[in-house]
């Protein structure tokens, strides 16, 4: 635990823990969090070395996610066709 030796203190403890429950709506919520109402879905693309370093950088100025920025620009694109 954090590099820290788990004593058999603390497992007693955990033990007490899950014996007496947890609040299911305190417990972090797992895996990515969704965009909309709906859930996402994945739309993989080929990107050029240069194309790829492009988006890299693009994200890392917008301090965004890659996956942003192309969301971002193809929205922009759509509403401009």
């Amino acid at each position: 635990m954090n590099g820290q030796p788990v004593t058999e203190r603390q497992i007693a403890q955990w033990a007490d823990e899950a014996v007496a429950g947890y609040d299911v709506a305190a417990l972090k919520k797992r895996g990515r969090p969704r965009i909309g109402a709906e859930i996402s879905q994945v739309a993989a693309i080929r990107l050029d070395p240069d194309l790829n370093a492009a988006l890299s950088k693009r994200a890392e100025q917008e301090h965004s996610s890659r996956s942003e920025v192309v969301r971002q620009a193809l929205q922009a694109w759509l509403k401009s066709a």
